[in-house]
Parts: C-alpha cells; sequence; structure tokens
C-alpha cells in the first residue's frame, strides 16, 4: 500500500492539460496494375467498371521507425475542420478536400511533470492536388500505401481503428456517390 500511495502522491503533483488535435486519412485512386492487383477496393473499381484502386498516404520518421497518420494543433482562430485540413496538407504535401468526419481517438501522457489527456479527431480528405515532395519537416517520410499495408505500418493500433473507420466511411461515401450518380 505504501508503494501505491507513493504512486498517487506522484500522480497528483503533476498538472493536467487537455488538448487536442487533428488531422486525418488522405486517400486517393490509383490505377489497377497489369496483374489484377487493386487492394480493398479492387471490389469498387470492377463494380464501377474502373481500373482503380485505393491508397492512402502516410507520415514517418525514419529514425524512430515510426509511420502515423498526419495530424497536428490548432492555430488561433481555427475550427477543427481548418485545423485537419491544413495539418494534413502541410505534413503530406497535398492538397486535399474534406470529405466527412471519421472518428476520434483520446490518449494521456506526461511529459516534463504535465499530464495530458489529449483528443485527436480524424477526417477523411481525397488528394486534389499537390506533391509529396513539399511536405513540411516535421516528418522526412510520406508515401502512398495500399489500405492492408498501411494496417501493417501505422504504429499505434488506435491508428489503425481510425483507418478501418475510415474505409466504411469511404465505402459508404462512394455507394452514395454511386446511388446519386456522381463521378
Amino acid at each position: 500500500m505504501v508503494v501505491e500511495e507513493g504512486f498517487l502522491q506522484v500522480m497528483e503533483r503533476y498538472r493536467t492539460i487537455r488538448a487536442y488535435s487533428a488531422g486525418g486519412v488522405v486517400y486517393r485512386f490509383v490505377p489497377i496494375d497489369s496483374t489484377g492487383q487493386a487492394g480493398l477496393y479492387r471490389w469498387w473499381a470492377e463494380e464501377q467498371n474502373e481500373s482503380a484502386a485505393v491508397e492512402v498516404a502516410l507520415v514517418g520518421r525514419s529514425h524512430a521507425g515510426i509511420w502515423a497518420l498526419p495530424k497536428g494543433t490548432p492555430q488561433a482562430g481555427e475550427t477543427v475542420e481548418q485545423v485537419a485540413a491544413r495539418e494534413v496538407q502541410e505534413e503530406t504535401g497535398l492538397k486535399v478536400r474534406l470529405i466527412t468526419y471519421v472518428g476520434s481517438i483520446s490518449y494521456s501522457f506526461v511529459r516534463e511533470q504535465v499530464r495530458y489527456q489529449k483528443q485527436v479527431r480524424h477526417f477523411l480528405f481525397e488528394a486534389i492536388g499537390g506533391d509529396m515532395a513539399l511536405h513540411d519537416h516535421e516528418y522526412d517520410l510520406v508515401e502512398w500505401f495500399s489500405l492492408p499495408e498501411a494496417c501493417r505500418r501505422l504504429t499505434y493500433q488506435n491508428e489503425i481503428n481510425i483507418l478501418y473507420q475510415a474505409e466504411n466511411v469511404l465505402y459508404r461515401w462512394l455507394e452514395y456517390r454511386q446511388k446519386e450518380g456522381l463521378k
């Protein structure tokens, strides 16, 4: 019990700060190669009589071996959607179009005697231009991956869960667009 009390006393000394950030899952359609490889969305491409599949952009740090979804913190006066779009564009170098909200993750950590309780809100974005070579300095790697490969590469399970949620959202969005006759 002495250890538990000592632990609780140490934990009580930490000031708690609530923080949020926003980012998302950026997707693009890519041609199906000559072997027919198209990732998880081959069925969609075939139903649409398309020769395209879906890839998502991840950001990484080669020295730490970390792969993540792009995200970051707000600047004064930004809405959560503006934060997500700006951070995704800065960290990937891509121009993006916001599709919809996907979900959020929450976690806490301690840094320099401060306990942070953080919530990260994720959105689905379509890549509409830009160049990955123009990404900011926060990450040294930005690459496209098929959905299964992105799930294998992501470092944190909570971001893998967001990617699965984004896959479901994208599926529903594509069905809606097909039903409405939109391309």
